[in-house]
């Protein structure tokens, strides 16, 4: 018989091991992302960038499940650091526009090695991998469906 409190077991817990490898990963990002002078989430603002070349702040906070609050300070360093420019909107003052520098550009080169050196060290095979990715999307597109990103 099941004692009621089994669903309170961490080892019951899906939320754990997402939360645990979430910071292993995060960890294991950060030598290589040392070498850049970048944090974590500045290296996704950057990876949005170096794809889009200019964003509007909302479709960066969108596409990387962040709030506002938590990307101005990120935009405010990158800037700082030379790799991006923001402006605001001229048809729309609400609107900040965050564009790729030169800089931010060649930071590009810097970091392609990043992907690849990081992902030794996951221990999955390729298509243990595809699989994974594909179950953290459908979260992730579930979660923005229901608009309930950030």
């Amino acid at each position: 018989m099941k004692d009621k409190y089994d669903v309170l077991r961490l080892k019951n817990q899906l939320c754990f091991p997402l939360y645990a490898v979430s910071n292993m990963i995060t960890r294991k990002y950060k030598p290589a992302l040392d070498k850049l002078d970048l944090t974590y989430t500045q290296y996704i603002v950057m990876m949005v960038l170096w794809e889009e070349k200019q964003v509007n702040e909302k479709f960066l906070c969108e596409a990387l499940f962040l709030k506002s609050n938590t990307v101005t300070p990120l935009l405010q360093k990158l800037e700082a650091k030379g790799y991006i420019e923001k402006v605001r909107d001229k048809g729309d003052e609400r609107n900040l526009v965050i564009t790729l520098t030169e800089a931010g550009e060649k930071l590009r080169d810097e970091a392609i090695c990043v992907p690849e050196t990081v992902a030794r060290e996951f221990h999955l095979e390729p298509d243990e991998a595809a699989v994974l990715y594909g179950i953290l999307y459908k979260m992730l597109d579930g979660e923005r469906a229901a608009g309930r990103e950030g």
